[in-house]
Formats: C-alpha cells, structure tokens, sequence
C-alpha cells in the first residue's frame, strides 16, 4: 500500500502508527509537539516526521487523523497549514478521533468540498488494544475509501465496521464509551463497598470473573485499581469528555439518561482533584474519599 500519513501521537496515535511501521507499512508522522525522543523513536522504525498536517496529506494518498478532541479535529484540518491546504480529488482523510457527529460533519463537509474523500474511523479500544492492532473500529462515510484503507484497518484492530454516512461512526462510538463510563462507576462503588464491608476487594474480582457480568475490562483494571495504580491507557479527562458528548447526543434524541449523569459528574468531580491525567479508573478514588498514593 502507499504510504500513509497518520496526524497526532498521543497514547493512541503513536502505538497505532508503531504497529503500522512494524506490519511493513511506510508511514509519514506528524505531531502537534515533537520531542526529540518521539522523532528518534519513529524514525528508528523507518517513519518519516512531517512538518505540518498540509505537509503530510501532500505526500501521502491517505491520511489519519487521531487527536485528543473535537477541538484538536477541526484544528488539523482547518488551521494554517492544515489539511484543508493540501486536500484535493484523488486524496483521502480518515479521523479515528473520538468526536461528535456534528464536527464529523463538518470536517467531512470540508474535505469533500475540496475534492477529497472523508471517513470517520473512531475506535474501541485503549492502549493495550491499539498495541496489539486489537481495536474495534467504527467506520463510517466515503464506502470507496473505506474498502482502500481496509488493508491498515486490518492490521490496526480485530474488526472494522462500516456504518453508512457520517455521524454515525461517531454516535456509536460515543455510545459505547458512555456504557463504559457508566460500567468503571459502578464498579468503582462495589468495589469499595465490598472493602468497607470486610470483604476483600480482590475476592469480589474472582467471583465477578465467573459470574455472568465477566469482562476484560473489570479483570484487566480491577488489580491496578485495588492497588492505587492509575497509568494511563485511556485519560479520565478524556472519558469525560466522551461521557459529556453521550449526554448531549442524548439530549437530541430525548433520551433520559440519569445513570450517564451521575457517572459524568463523578468523572468531573474527579478532573476537578487533579486526576484527569491518570486512567480513568482513578474515578475509584472519587469513591473512596483518599487522594492516590501513585500514578
């Protein structure tokens, strides 16, 4: 395939333009900062650094976008230097950035106004996933870009799906992190009621593994959490960010969502203490009533 650009190398971004490199790919990078550490790293593994967005979609056919949120999205693409510079017929964008579905559209608007094809492309999945090319990823907008960039798809997550016009790519992905959000609260709550009680935490992580509401998520974050250990994966800011895009978009559809309420101001209560850097199962702590001892 040729080779593709890929803008924004946060904790997502790099892993995922790392997995690209190792699968053969080449691979043209660009980040808001560059460290040095970050340029060596890439460059080592055979990356190009671009100069700028503009910069990158001019030398590749196909480029990804992965920012931080909404506002990082439109940045990329409509600052100076931006992709909206270089963006032509025969050229194609594809943001994997969690957004909503109205700067989806915007950004699609844009990029098609200017001759080029857009796709959304947001993912499931945090840092581990993105490492192992174990993401979820939920497209959707131009079918023909689609199946071109399929070839990256398949080696950056486990399935792909193709959701028909944009927005909807978006939607879904907010719906799923909001469920999620919702998940890390509860079981937040049960895990310190269960240590207030007497109980030992790390018991109810065996006897949750075996019962029907198993999951990765609870078996892979419950022993880091038990032991106040928050690296981040997925930044809790973040997550509340998406919390408060669900609630929105259920605030279009007159959707009541009291159990995503409540989830999104402990998340904020949470930022609020300083913890939107850490996980975002740091929101544990919220429960707890204590500061973390590390991160």
């Amino acid at each position: 395939m040729e080779e593709i650009g890929f803008l924004g190398m946060g904790i997502m971004g790099k892993a995922m333009a790392m997995n690209l490199l190792r699968h053969g790919f080449k691979v043209s990078v660009w980040n808001r900062t560059l460290s040095k550490g970050f340029c060596d790293e890439l460059k080592e593994h055979g990356a190009s650094v671009g100069e700028s967005p503009a910069a990158v979609i001019k030398k590749c056919k196909y480029t990804i976008g992965m920012l931080s949120d909404p506002a990082a999205a439109l940045s990329v693409v409509f600052d100076k230097d931006g992709i909206l510079e270089e963006i032509c017929s025969g050229k194609g964008y594809i943001d994997m950035s969690t957004v909503d579905a109205e700067t989806s559209s915007k950004i699609s608007e844009a990029v098609k106004k200017k001759g080029g094809s857009f796709l959304e492309a947001p993912v499931s999945g945090s840092k581990k996933p993105a490492e192992d090319g174990q993401l979820v990823i939920l497209s959707a907008g131009d079918k023909g870009l689609y199946d071109a960039i399929l070839p990256a798809f398949d080696v950056l997550g486990k399935k792909s799906f193709f959701l028909g016009e944009v927005g909807n790519g978006a939607k879904m992905k907010l719906v799923v992190n909001m469920i999620m959000g919702s998940m890390m609260n509860a079981f937040s709550e049960g895990l310190v009621l269960a240590d207030k009680s007497g109980l030992s935490p790390n018991t109810l992580l065996d006897v949750l593994d075996l019962g029907a509401i198993a999951n990765p998520m609870f078996k892979m974050k419950g022993p880091s959490m038990i032991q106040n250990s928050y690296s981040p994966a997925f930044p809790l800011k973040h997550q509340q960010k998406d919390m408060r895009l669900a609630l929105a978009l259920g605030d279009e559809n007159a959707v009541s969502m009291p159990v995503a309420a409540a989830a999104n101001e402990a998340f904020k209560k949470a930022r609020s203490t300083g913890l939107g850097d850490l996980d975002f199962s740091a929101v544990y702590e919220i429960f707890k009533g204590t500061e973390p001892s590390s991160a």
